[in-house]
């Protein structure tokens, strides 16, 4: 245990130390990462948020999957930073979708009962200050996982976030 706690402090220190190097003094991102090891997201040109954010409800409902609830992450960011004295408006718009599919959840659970930790399924929609008619969606990335049941079920996971983000632009 403490060898995998020592692997994942240094991966850590390595993704910090990536992080740091990325952003310029200004704290705007050199160049952004569409996908990392924990993270995948898609770029959308040409289309509004309130377009793709639509779309993405019909993706996930159209699959017969419950939309549970909605994360309005740039609202709150806006709300939060006076309190701080940090004001800086760091996206136009933001949200984290969270939904349920009682299948991949069973398929889940049943491979493993820990695998609740990746519920419920999110995914990401934002959209920058500084660009007009550019909408990402994404997701975070499962972790690698040993059972062969649990890797069934998580490649299911990914393959339907896939297919929403698909079905939305």
């Amino acid at each position: 245990m403490f060898k995998n706690f020592i692997s994942y402090a240094l991966v850590l220190i390595v993704l910090f130390s990536v992080n740091i190097m990325t952003f310029s003094t200004t704290g705007q991102a050199a160049e952004r990462k569409l996908e990392t090891a924990e993270y995948k997201f898609y770029k959308f040109k040409g289309s509004s948020y309130e377009d793709v954010r639509l779309d993405l409800d019909y993706a996930i409902t159209g699959r017969g999957i419950k939309v549970n609830g909605v994360s309005h992450i740039s609202d709150m960011l806006t709300r939060t930073g006076k309190d701080i004295g940090r004001t800086k408006k760091i996206y136009d718009h933001a949200e984290a979708i969270q939904f349920c599919s009682a299948t991949l959840s069973r398929n889940m659970m049943e491979a493993d009962p820990m695998n609740i930790v990746f519920c419920p399924y999110i995914i990401y929609i934002f959209s920058f200050t500084n660009e007009k008619n550019v909408v990402y969606l994404g997701y975070r990335k499962p972790p690698h996982l040993e059972l062969p049941a649990s890797k069934k079920a998580v490649a299911a996971v990914v393959k339907t976030y896939e297919g929403i983000i698909a079905d939305a632009q």
